[in-house]
């Protein structure tokens, strides 16, 4: 067995290997123990598991773990909650917004975010209003009306420059 000399081989896997050819050897269980320095336990835990199911028994066995506290539905309730309209006063969701309207974590959020692919902050726009008319006050300007008399003024300040920086 190769995997009982092997130097980057993970250590418990090293020593497994290490008791399994000992007691193949046929040494007795207490000699084997005090050659490795283990317990008499561990030693015949392995041996009984490679004598149950072979070199998968050498494997470790899956623990139950923390439970996962989000799932595949929480995914999907981030998900959705992007295709709605962010919070009033807001041009688009951030982490901490999308968390507080889950009733979750921001590092649970983020998560979710990173796994799918998403970054809020490439989403953003430096001309995205929350303003509701600013559309209709922006296709006026675009499309003024027809005719020799027909003008129109700006009363925002703001939309004058975005106006003046089209037409120059």
């Amino acid at each position: 067995m190769a995997l009982a000399k092997s130097r980057t081989a993970e250590a418990h896997a090293v020593e497994r290997a290490r008791i399994i050819l000992a007691c193949l050897e046929g040494k007795e269980i207490q000699q084997v123990a005090r050659e490795l320095g283990v317990s008499l336990a561990t030693v015949s835990k392995w041996r009984q598991r490679f004598s149950l199911w072979g070199l998968r028994g050498l494997r470790d066995q899956l623990r139950p773990g923390k439970p996962v506290r989000y799932d595949a539905a929480f995914r999907k309730r981030v998900l959705a909650m992007l295709e709605e309209p962010p919070p009033p006063g807001m041009s688009h969701w951030n982490g901490p917004a999308v968390a507080e309207k889950l009733d979750a974590s921001v590092h649970a959020v983020w998560r979710v975010l990173r796994r799918e692919g998403i970054y809020l902050q490439r989403r953003r726009s430096w001309c995205v209003s929350t303003d509701k008319q600013a559309a209709d006050v922006v296709a006026l300007y675009l499309n003024p009306p027809a005719g020799e008399n027909a003008r129109s003024r700006a009363v925002n300040f703001k939309i004058q420059l975005l106006i003046y920086a089209i037409k120059h």
